[in-house]
């Protein structure tokens, strides 16, 4: 097992690991179609693909739902869709203070709490996130998008072990879902298993609900192991622009992240 990647640079990871779990399904932090990204707009209930908008379009994004959240702070889809957008922004700190104010309008509210728990954790508030998330979760009838972003939250803090058990849960209650599956690939990357992390992300993007980012996920995977032809053939990279293949050791060193793999990919 090689060297997992340090806790000071857990917090931008994180937006990366859930890519695709829960954030996709409450926050529409990642695509959950093949269809383009878009700001959204006050009729839309989320922002499809917030976290792969481009700067203008997550700026665009802040001021829709940053007006719509001015109008009406207990607007429950309003506090959503501002943190997302803030935190497609990179504005965590605003993102988690938002969803603050919302908890305390929806204290019951699963889809709320998870939301705050994600803010949490992308603003570096590990303890917290993890309250947070666990409060919104019911053991009579748990949620597998609340499991899956638990277990990216230990993820984050390197407790990879107890992530991979939270996942197998959330497995048995949607088996061989692809935004499980790519949480569990991303896991092993943390750990340097690029093997085992090519074995699940290869089951992840073979689903029919498999999304552009995670056949990005599998991409990088393969580039990290040297398959640069597939890689770029998945990832439709035209042969000219072949980038050179990155180190599988470097990819997980002290000084890189997810994030930054993913601008190698």
């Amino acid at each position: 097992m090689g060297k997992t990647i340090g806790p000071a640079r857990q917090a931008r990871l994180f937006g990366q690991l859930l890519c695709g779990a829960a954030l996709a399904a409450m926050l529409a932090g990642c695509a959950t179609s093949q269809g383009p990204a878009h700001t959204g707009s006050i009729g839309d209930n989320t922002i499809v693909n917030a976290s792969n908008l481009s700067p203008d379009q997550a700026l665009a994004a802040v001021q829709t739902w940053g007006a719509a959240y001015t109008r009406d702070e207990k607007d429950k889809a309003a506090a959503l869709n501002y943190s997302a957008a803030l935190r497609a922004a990179g504005q965590n700190g605003q993102a988690a203070a938002v969803m603050r104010k919302a908890a305390i309008y929806h204290p019951e509210d699963r889809e709320v709490l998870a939301a705050y728990g994600k803010a949490l954790a992308a603003n570096g508030q590990f303890e917290a996130a993890l309250a947070t998330v666990r409060r919104a979760q019911r053991s009579d009838n748990p949620d597998w998008q609340l499991l899956a972003t638990e277990g990216g939250i230990l993820d984050s803090v390197g407790q990879h072990e107890q992530a991979r058990a939270i996942y197998r849960q959330a497995l048995v209650l949607a088996p061989g879902e692809p935004q499980i599956l790519n949480n569990v690939g991303l896991s092993y990357v943390l750990t340097n298993e690029l093997v085992e992390a090519e074995r699940v992300l290869r089951e992840a993007a073979a689903s029919p609900k498999a999304t552009l980012k995670i056949r990005e996920n599998l991409a990088l995977v393969l580039r990290l192991q040297g398959k640069t032809a597939e890689a770029d053939q998945l990832a439709g990279v035209p042969a000219a622009a072949n980038p050179p293949a990155p180190s599988a050791q470097g990819a997980v060193q002290e000084q890189n992240t997810w994030e930054d793999l993913a601008q190698n990919g």
